[in-house]
């Protein structure tokens, strides 16, 4: 009883720590000097990097309970979406502050004429909403059901992520490549959970469901 009771008191505070550990790591490459000849692309890199793999990971939740029962699980849903999309902000203020330095006019030219820049900021707009409304009084306030329609979107913006790394990536793009295919696993687990083999079974995972897509809580 003890014991299970000292894990469940642990184990929230250690995936905070695991989440903050790759801003430490980058903290002491930036002060050891080892960013590379181009530090601002470099930390841009990383932050987007750990963006999409932290929400990827919130997206595994949900499939590794249905394959493992690993109901526990249930709890980091929500801090891993928030921690998402803490990566995605930082990740757009880089760019934004020290990259363009607030140049307005030239950030836009960007958005317009690059499109992978087109593709990341229509990821990063659409994941505002689900961050705002993560909570449980904001789920409660839109209602269940329009709440749950909402929090979808965010296998739409784990699909632009994937997007827009891939067409960032000048030669190598194995990396974007493994991203696209265990997102495509993740999602494709999802498709198939809807539609059971019978009446019977559709009723049960109904059931036992949680609201599908909160980027903080529900069924990432």
């Amino acid at each position: 009883m003890f014991r299970t009771l000292l894990i469940h008191r642990l184990a929230k505070p250690a995936v905070h720590v695991l989440c903050l550990a790759p801003l430490v790591w980058l903290a002491w490459r930036g002060f050891s000097g080892d960013l590379g000849a181009n530090p601002i692309e470099a930390i841009n890199r990383f932050l987007g990097d750990w963006a999409l793999r932290l929400l990827l990971i919130a997206l595994a939740v949900t499939p590794l309970r249905g394959i493992f029962g690993l109901n526990e699980l249930a709890r980091f849903r929500r801090m891993l979406g928030l921690y998402a999309f803490a990566y995605v902000s930082l990740h757009l203020t880089n760019y934004i502050a020290v990259d363009q330095f607030f140049d307005w006019g030239e950030i836009w030219k960007d958005i317009v004429k690059r499109t992978f820049i087109t593709v990341g900021m229509i990821a990063f707009i659409l994941l505002i909403p689900l961050a705002v409304t993560s909570t449980k009084g904001m789920s409660k306030r839109l209602g269940g059901l329009r709440w749950q329609k909402l929090h979808q979107v965010v296998y739409g913006v784990g699909v632009l992520g994937v997007v827009h790394f891939y067409m960032m990536v000048k030669a190598d793009v194995r990396e974007p490549l493994i991203y696209a295919a265990i997102l495509a696993f993740l999602l494709g687990w999802r498709v198939v959970k809807r539609f059971p083999r019978n009446g019977a079974s559709r009723k049960r995972e109904k059931k036992k469901s949680l609201p599908d897509g909160q980027v903080g809580a529900a069924s990432l």
